[in-house]
């Protein structure tokens, strides 16, 4: 593995921009909610077709609930609700791609349900901008660059950070605590 796809692969996109890697890296295209975003294609482990999940009680709205994935349960988020918008409608093209993850030492699965899964291409480094600092549809801390694609810009998503299994374990916990204090006031 080169030294660029590791350092993609750890989410460090502004470091090899200051290093100036011109190397291009593939990225996965998908849309969501009407926009282009990418995945670097070293996290994508495979896509399927959006099938039956099974619903788990208590977890946030993000967390659609899991599939089993050759005997591996495995949870499924909502990226759209990840990102404050309205639950992914499911449509003929609806899918979730399987990502790879990281987290102590260990490497899990996660599904991500998207619109619909594009292309897969290459994008040169130094076609990729930074993030924005503001008027990004999603928090700017989940984008890890821009790219150019074809005169428009697609947004490359940092999967850590958009992943990130605290974050996601504390709103769950927000929510059930927030569920209790309406219930005992009521």
């Amino acid at each position: 593995m080169t030294q660029l796809q590791t350092a993609v692969q750890r989410s460090a996109l502004p470091a090899l921009l200051a290093q100036g890697a011109s190397e291009p890296v593939q990225y996965l295209i998908f849309t969501l909610a009407g926009e282009a975003l990418a995945i670097g294609i070293l996290h994508i482990k495979e896509i399927i077709e959006y099938g039956a999940l099974t619903e788990v009680p208590m977890m946030p709205p993000a967390v659609r609930g899991v599939i089993n994935l050759r005997g591996a349960v495995v949870p499924v988020i909502d990226l759209s609700a990840r990102f404050g918008k309205p639950a992914t409608a499911v449509a003929k093209r609806t899918c979730i791609v399987i990502v790879e993850l990281e987290h102590e030492g260990e490497r899990h699965d996660v599904g991500l349900i998207v619109d619909a899964v594009n292309e897969v291409v290459e994008i040169p480094a130094s076609e990729i901008e930074p993030p924005p600092s503001f008027g990004a549809k999603i928090r700017t801390d989940f984008i890890a660059g821009m790219g150019k694609r074809n005169g428009r810009f697609v947004i490359i998503l940092d999967v850590e950070k958009v992943l990130a299994l605290e974050e996601i374990a504390e709103v769950a916990a927000n929510a059930r605590n927030q569920d209790a204090v309406a219930i005992a006031s009521a």
